[in-house]
């Protein structure tokens, strides 16, 4: 499973980033965890306000800074 943040590297984005290692590792997920940054694939997910959550390739949050708890029930239903 592949864990994407996208975002330009904001306070929100960081927090966001720092809340979805601490749900995999809470939660014993398996994950790689990337920092997607450029502008234009993050335009190109069809994102145009971050911080946003992607698992596989697929969006699932945007505009919002997920708490560990929300992050883990979306990254449970893909797993």
């Amino acid at each position: 499973m592949v864990i994407q943040i996208l975002g330009s590297g904001c306070p929100k984005c960081k927090t966001l980033e720092a809340n979805t290692r601490q749900a995999i590792e809470n939660g014993g997920i398996e994950a790689t965890i990337e920092k997607v940054t450029d502008i234009d694939a993050i335009m190109d997910m069809g994102v145009m306000i971050t911080p946003a959550l992607a698992i596989d390739g697929e969006v699932v949050s945007a505009g919002k800074v997920l708490n560990k708890d929300q992050i883990l029930s979306f990254v449970k239903e893909y797993q």
